[in-house]
């Protein structure tokens, strides 16, 4: 899958992505995220990208034209116009699924905003998604950008080194994920639960199912109104809530 990041600060993006498991992706050629300095498309010579909106108001805004041209860029090489995400904390929350349906994309463009947003007139002209990863402001959309493409890269294929990884989190089905334990078997008193250590993967697999029920009943309750409970489910977790 391919990222192209239009953004004012290419070196605080590739710094950000290009460690861990997303920076072995690309080294791999899993993954390919391409910073486009929006600045450099400025037809100025202090490549000023900024100026005040009409009709007054505090602060500056990105101009039309060299976000414009930087999009064009892309999309003149790529020979197409792929899915162009501006983030945005106007845009509608990001989460795992949109997530998952975005790792679908072969080629995605994610636009950083700074300053008091960009001119609306580009936006109309290339945005197909407003996205916003939380209900607050950032200074830019460089963080914000960061996190859906680490997000949804690993959804893509051969990026996590365990193809279930991505299958078995926090979310996957509307429920957060179960608790995990590791060596040594006691630590500071707690023991690792019995069953766990039974082999007896049926039992773990049902006892993990449980777990990860009660624990979005306790820390997200709002995520059952969307999860696939079976019926019986349903009725031991009633069950469960009247005790």
């Amino acid at each position: 899958m391919n990222f192209y990041i239009l953004t004012l600060f290419p070196q605080m993006v590739e710094e950000g992505l290009h460690t861990s498991i997303i920076g072995r992706a690309v080294e791999a050629g899993t993954l390919c995220i391409e910073t486009v300095d929006i600045r450099s498309y400025a037809k100025n010579k202090h490549h000023k990208v900024d100026d005040y909106p009409y009709g007054g108001g505090a602060g500056m805004l990105m101009q039309a034209q060299p976000v414009y041209d930087a999009w064009k860029s892309v999309v003149d090489r790529l020979g197409k116009k792929p899915r162009c995400v501006y983030v945005t904390p106007q845009g509608s929350v990001f989460c795992q699924q949109t997530a998952k349906g975005l790792a679908l994309e072969e080629d995605l463009i994610l636009l950083c905003g700074h300053y008091e947003g960009i001119d609306e007139r580009v936006l109309e002209e290339i945005v197909t998604d407003y996205l916003s990863i939380g209900d607050y402001v950032l200074t830019g959309g460089e963080l914000a950008a960061m996190v859906m493409v680490d997000a949804i890269s690993r959804m893509v294929p051969g990026v996590l080194s365990n193809e279930d990884s991505g299958f078995t989190e926090s979310f996957e089905g509307n429920l957060l994920e179960y608790p995990q334990y590791s060596r040594p078997e006691e630590w500071m008193g707690k023991k690792v639960p019995p069953v766990l250590l039974s082999g007896h993967h049926k039992n773990i697999e049902a006892w993990r199912r449980e777990q990860s029920i009660l624990r979005t009943k306790e820390r997200r309750p709002d995520l059952l109104k969307g999860a696939a409970l079976t019926r019986q489910e349903q009725e031991w977790l009633l069950a469960v809530s009247e005790n």
